[in-house]
């Protein structure tokens, strides 16, 4: 049986998920605790910080669908804390790609079995238009997501090519 030392796998780059569950706690602690449902603050011309609540999942699909989404937010973290932990950790992209997604989805499982719903504060807009408001978990998830299809499309054939 190989007996590897933890640190020396990808589980090591576990702490950029702490890291990004805490910023999003905490954010979203801020926002519950000093705007109203709908309160709207001007940041930017195109950028407002915009209390509003979300019972789905990405861009309000799923609705009402808490329990399966806190499953697959459950089965995702696993499923990616064994890839990080089969993984060695100088595989610095793809464990903190993991760790960002894995972070993210943490943050909004807490968000959907605490409070039944997730906290969505970020609101980009142009005119009219307003981007699907989001949080700081969503960001980490979308960047872990493009890092992995990086890694995917870019790193993958440069090794191939040496």
């Amino acid at each position: 049986m190989n007996k590897t030392p933890l640190l020396s796998t990808g589980v090591r780059w576990l702490w950029l998920a702490v890291i990004v569950v805490i910023v999003d706690l905490v954010s979203k602690f801020v926002v519950i605790s000093r705007f109203r449902l709908g309160e709207s603050v001007d940041l930017l011309p195109f950028f407002n910080l915009y209390y509003a609540r979300n019972y789905g999942a990405a861009f309000s699909s799923f609705m009402g669908q808490r329990w399966a989404l806190a499953a697959v937010a459950v089965t995702i973290t696993i499923v990616l804390i064994v890839m990080m932990y089969r993984s060695q950790a100088s595989a610095k992209w793809s464990n903190c790609a993991f760790a960002l997604i894995i972070g993210g989805a943490l943050g909004n499982l807490f968000d959907r079995l605490y409070h039944g719903f997730v906290v969505d504060f970020f609101d980009f807009f142009i005119g009219n238009w307003h981007y699907p408001t989001f949080n700081v978990a969503d960001c980490a998830i979308c960047i872990g997501a493009v890092m992995v299809v990086l890694e995917g499309f870019i790193f993958k054939k440069e090794k191939t090519a040496e």
